[in-house]
C-alpha cells in the first residue's frame, strides 16, 4: 500500500496543493512506498508566514525553557527510536543499526543545544570609559531554513534545527524528497514536546521549493548539506538575496597508512569507513594511501580478504553489513565510474557491478568494490563516487601522501594511521583539510566541537554544531551605557575613545 505524505506547516499536516507529486521508493525493492507532494512557492510562503507569526513568542521564552522543551523532544525521540529507525531504513536503505546511529548523532547536537543559556551569554565590560559600561547581546535572526540531504535524513535536520530553535529562531526544513518520512515524524515530536505551532515546519519539494526559500526576504539564513555544485549555487543565491549561508558540499576523504601502523586495525577501519552505509556518507573514506610498496602490498592483501566476506542485503536483515544505494540513478552512476576505473587501467580486485540479492531483484544493489594502483588523473579518484568503492593510491613517501591529501580540491575529512606521535602531529598540523583523524577513520567531531570541511567541501565562515552554530543563528547587539551622574554638559564634537 502506497502511503500519502504531506507537508507540516503551522503545527499540523498540510496536503499538497501544487498538483505535483513524487514517489518515495524502497531502495531494497525498487517499489514506490509513498507519494510525496512537491511544494510550490505559495506553499513555501505559507510555511514562512507561519514561522514569522510564531517566532517572536518563541524568542520571548527564556533560553532555559526552550532548552527544557528540546530535552523533552530528545526523550520523545528516544522513546520512538525503533519506529524512526525502521522508517529511515525503509526509505534510505541503510541498515537498522546505522539508522539508529544517524538519529543518535543528531540527538547529541540537540542535547548540546539545550545548553543555550550558557551558549547565548554575551559579554560585559564595566567602566570601559568614565562612567560607561558596555555589554553585548546575542539575539535570534528570526526565520531560518535548512535544506538537507538524503544520506542523513535525521542527523542533518537535527544538527540544523536544534541550535536554531534553541537560539530562539523559527525553522523551515526542506528535506530530501527521497526519504522525507523521518523529518515529518520529527516535526510531530517537536510539536508534542511543546514547540509552538509554526516554529518548526517541513515543506517537501524540489528546486522550486529551494528557490522559494532562497528568495523569500523573510528567511534570514539558510543551511545546506549536499553536493558541491548545489552548495555553490545555494551559497551564491543566498548571498545575492542578503542571507547568511553555511553550505557543505562533497568530499574525497583519504586515509594515510604509515609503515609503522597496525595494518589489521587500519584494514578494519578502511572496511568500516569505506563501505558502511554503502559509502553514502560525506565522511566516508574512499581513498586509502599506504606509504611504501611493502605497506601497500600487505594492506591490500588484508583489504581484499575482508572485502570478500562482506554481506550486502536488505536493510532490516541482521546479517547485512550494508544495504542498497538510494536510487537506480545512483547505482548506474557508481557502476559507470567503476567501469571508467577499469578502462583507465586501475587494478580491480573486487567488482560490485551487477550484484543481485535473492528475493529483491528490483533493489538498487552495488557490491563492495576495491581498486588498487589508482592514480590521481583517473575519474574514480577525481570524482566523489558516493558508493561502496574504495581506491588504493600508493604513495612512495610520507611527503607524497601528505601532498596528495592537501592538493585534492576537496577538504572535508582525512585520517592517518600510525604509532608515531611526531608523524601524527606533523600531519594534523600541515594537512589542508578541515577535520583530521589520528587512528580514527571517520573524524566527525562530537557535538560540542564544530563540523565543517574546507575548500570545495564547505562554503561560509561558520561550521555546523558546536559554538559556531549559535554564532550562525544569532546576531550580536552591543550596548554602550552611560548614566547622568557626573556627566559634564555641553556638546562634544570629538570621536569617543577608550581613554
Amino acid at each position: 500500500m502506497v502511503r500519502e505524505l504531506s507537508h507540516y506547516i503551522g503545527g499540523r499536516h498540510a496536503s499538497g496543493t501544487s498538483g505535483r507529486f513524487g514517489d518515495v521508493l524502497n531502495p531494497c525493492t525498487g517499489e514506490a512506498q509513498a507519494r510525496l507532494p512537491l511544494a510550490d512557492r505559495d506553499e513555501v510562503q505559507s510555511a514562512v508566514a507561519a514561522a514569522v507569526e510564531a517566532q517572536p513568542e518563541w524568542a520571548a521564552l527564556n533560553p532555559q525553557r526552550r532548552g527544557r522543551i528540546l530535552l523533552k523532544f530528545v526523550d520523545l525521540v528516544n522513546r520512538n527510536m525503533d519506529e524512526l529507525a525502521k522508517l529511515l531504513s525503509s526509505e534510505h536503505g541503510k541498515t537498522l543499526a546505522d539508522s539508529v546511529g544517524d538519529i543518535q548523532r543528531g540527538l547529541e547536537v540537540v542535547e548540546f543545544a539545550a545548553g543555550a543559556p550558557h551558549l547565548l551569554k554575551g559579554e560585559f565590560s564595566s567602566d570601559a570609559g568614565q562612567g560607561i559600561d558596555i555589554h553585548s547581546l546575542r539575539q535570534p535572526l528570526g526565520v531560518v531554513a535548512g535544506i538537507t540531504p538524503f544520506n542523513f535524513p535525521a542527523m542533518i535536520p537535527l544538527w540544523k534545527s536544534g541550535p536554531a530553535l534553541a537560539a530562539g529562531n523559527a525553522f523551515v526544513l526542506k528535506p530530501s524528497e527521497r526519504d522525507p518520512s523521518v523529518p515529518l515524524r520529527l516535526a510531530e515530536l517537536y510539536s508534542e514536546a511543546g514547540v509552538p505551532d509554526g516554529v518548526f515546519s517541513v515543506v517537501n519539494g524540489d528546486k522550486e521549493a529551494v528557490d522559494a526559500l532562497l528568495e523569500d526576504p523573510r528567511v534570514q539564513a539558510v543551511g545546506f548539506v549536499g553536493s558541491t555544485p548545489i552548495a555553490q549555487y545555494i551559497y551564491a543565491t543566498a548571498a545575492a538575496h542578503g542571507k547568511r549561508a553555511q553550505c557543505f558540499g562533497g568530499a574525497k576523504n583519504h586515509m594515510v597508512v604509515m609503515p609503522d601502523a597496525d595494518l589489521d586495525q587500519a584494514a578494519d577501519a578502511l572496511i568500516g569507513s569505506g563501505y558502511g552505509s554503502a559509502g553514502e556518507r560525506c565522511m566516508a573514506i574512499s581513498v586509502a594511501v599506504p606509504v611504501g610498496e611493502d605497506t601497500a602490498n600487505r594492506l591490500v592483501a588484508r583489504l581484499e580478504q575482508r572485502v570478500r566476506k562482506l554481506t550486502v542485503g536488505h536493510s532490516l536483515a541482521e546479517d547485512s553489513d550494508f544495504g542498497p544505494v538510494v536510487s537506480a540513478a545512483a547505482r548506474d552512476r557508481i557502476e559507470g565510474l567503476i567501469s571508467s576505473g577499469v578502462d583507465d587501467g586501475a587494478t580491480l580486485l573486487a567488482d560490485g557491478r551487477g550484484l543481485t540479492v535473492d528475493g529483491y531483484t528490483g533493489g538498487f544493489w552495488v557490491g563492495p568494490t576495491l581498486f588498487d594502483h589508482v592514480t590521481p588523473d583517473m575519474a574514480i579518484y577525481r570524482n566523489e563516487i558516493f558508493g561502496p568503492v574504495l581506491s588504493v593510491v600508493r604513495a612512495a613517501t610520507y611527503d607524497d601522501a601528505l601532498r596528495l591529501c592537501t592538493d585534492n580540491p576537496f577538504g572535508n575529512g582525512v585520517a592517518i594511521f600510525t604509532r608515531d606521535g611526531d608523524s601524527a602531529r606533523d600531519f594534523a598540523t600541515r594537512v589542508d583539510v578541515g577535520m583530521v583523524g589520528v587512528n580514527v577513520p571517520i573524524p566527525v567531531p562530537l557535538a560540542y566541537y564544530t563540523f565543517g570541511g574546507w575548500k570545495a567541501s564547505g562554503f561560509g565562515d561558520l561550521n555546523q554544531h558546536g559554538a559556531d552554530a549559535f554564532r550562525f543563528y544569532t546576531k550580536t547587539k552591543t550596548v554602550t551605557t552611560r548614566w547622568p551622574s557626573g556627566i559634564r554638559h555641553g556638546a562634544s564634537f570629538v570621536m569617543p575613545e577608550g581613554s
